[in-house]
């Protein structure tokens, strides 16, 4: 099929992509679409305002015809591959399985360029935005990974980007907004609301509707209006399907159990997608913050109800009167107070359970990873690793082998860790 843009904007001729120079990344044929109106077990859809609809509609139109395209996929895979640093390994823990009488192994996204897995994302979208022929890139971050690895593209594209964060995140994950600012993007503190993820995500929206014509918004997660859910799950699904060859190869079987924690849930549906015609059992590890019952948590799976927010049906924190109700985590990047819709579809399905860890335990799994294998994780897959060292002998039985996203890297949580700990 030829790349050819679906919109009014002749696409930019693409780049032929050079042999790749380390191991090819393989991408697996385009997975189930949700239904005709962007919906995943009833969840998802578009509830956006008149003015977005032609530009998510362009969107879908161009992502239908690129993600069906042999040019795009070969670019987009060679940019896996010798720019991300794609396949990332799967990386046996002796040491943490002895401890814990399970058999765990890591999908290492904390060795991707970056440090985390949002750079498969922002890559597939930084080449919808060329196709587009548009020039500016806005994106929301809360933990910084994705403000990251979007100005990351953008740099590598000579896109413009703008970076929403909240002013809380902001001064928690300081050393990543030194890092967008670095590589020329301009970071916007959020004031407002809880000056949080949530919040981020509702100036970029603000910023998109006003600047639509030749500004793209690059969602972080898989969350928001259709198509969003479902492409950035396609750019994503590059972790579970590798994962799922690579536990084949390795062990001559699927594992028992695949783990990942779960914000909007990104890391998690590219993971699960991979697994989900597999006889594994998928858990996702929300944040529970202080406590489920303290009410300061970000577990929208297990305390959610139905609702609408950031453009789409999902399941969402919110009061008796449907008033969405602030989030906690102490990682920024599962502090968002709803979770992505084809979440909530697996929930309903039965297909994936959904779990969570407290600040604590996240912490506990922050220092033991740490202490036993010598990987510092984030604090988002903390949760996954202090939920499964508690849950090791119980909730997963003794001698089954888990697969757990190592969703990124501890260095942007190294500070915050240090002071928490310090002043114990």
């Amino acid at each position: 099929m030829t790349d050819v843009a679906t919109s009014g904007t002749p696409a930019t001729p693409a780049t032929p992509a050079p042999p790749a120079r380390g191991r090819p990344v393989t991408l697996g044929p385009p997975g189930p679409e949700p239904t005709a109106n962007g919906r995943f077990e009833g969840f998802g859809g578009q509830f956006v305002p008149e003015t977005l609809i032609p530009a998510l509609e362009e969107l879908e139109a161009e992502f239908r015809t690129a993600w069906t395209s042999d040019g795009f996929r070969a670019e987009f895979a060679d940019l896996l591959t010798n720019y991300a640093g794609r396949p990332t390994p799967v990386t046996e823990c002796a040491n943490l399985s002895d401890r814990l009488g399970v058999r765990v192994l890591l999908k290492r996204e904390d060795l991707t360029h970056t440090g985390s897995h949002k750079i498969n994302n922002v890559l597939g979208q930084a080449l919808l935005t060329r196709r587009m022929g548009k020039r500016r890139v806005i994106a929301e971050t809360g933990a910084g990974q994705h403000g990251v690895a979007t100005a990351t593209a953008c740099a590598l594209f000579g896109l413009d980007c703008t970076v929403f964060m909240g002013a809380v995140d902001v001064e928690r994950q300081a050393l990543n907004v030194w890092r967008m600012q670095l590589l020329g993007a301009e970071v916007v503190p959020v004031q407002s609301g809880s000056r949080t993820l949530k919040d981020a995500v509702n100036d970029a929206l603000r910023d998109w509707v006003a600047t639509v014509e030749s500004t793209h918004y690059c969602i972080g997660s898989v969350v928001g209006p259709h198509p969003y859910p479902w492409i950035v799950r396609e750019f994503q699904r590059v972790v579970g399907d590798e994962a799922r060859a690579q536990c084949l190869a390795h062990l001559g079987r699927d594992p028992d159990v695949v783990i990942a924690c779960v914000g909007g849930g990104s890391n998690a549906i590219g993971t699960f997608t991979g697994f989900v015609d597999s006889p594994a059992r998928l858990i996702g590890v929300e944040a529970g913050g202080l406590g489920i019952e303290s009410g300061r948590h970000g577990a929208s799976v297990a305390r959610g109800v139905p609702g609408v927010l950031h453009g789409a049906r999902s399941l969402f924190l919110q009061d008796e009167a449907g008033q969405i109700l602030e989030a906690h985590s102490i990682s920024a990047g599962l502090d968002y107070p709803g979770v992505g819709p084809e979440h909530a579809g697996l929930a309903a399905a039965g297909r994936a359970e959904y779990v969570s860890a407290t600040d604590e335990v996240a912490l506990e799994g922050f220092r033991l990873l740490s202490e036993t294998e010598g990987i510092v994780p984030a604090l988002e897959p903390a949760h996954a690793i202090g939920w499964l060292a508690r849950a090791a002998g119980n909730e997963v039985p003794a001698g089954a082998t888990v697969l757990v996203t190592m969703s990124g890297r501890g260095d942007k949580d190294a500070a915050q860790v240090a002071e928490i700990l310090r002043l114990r």
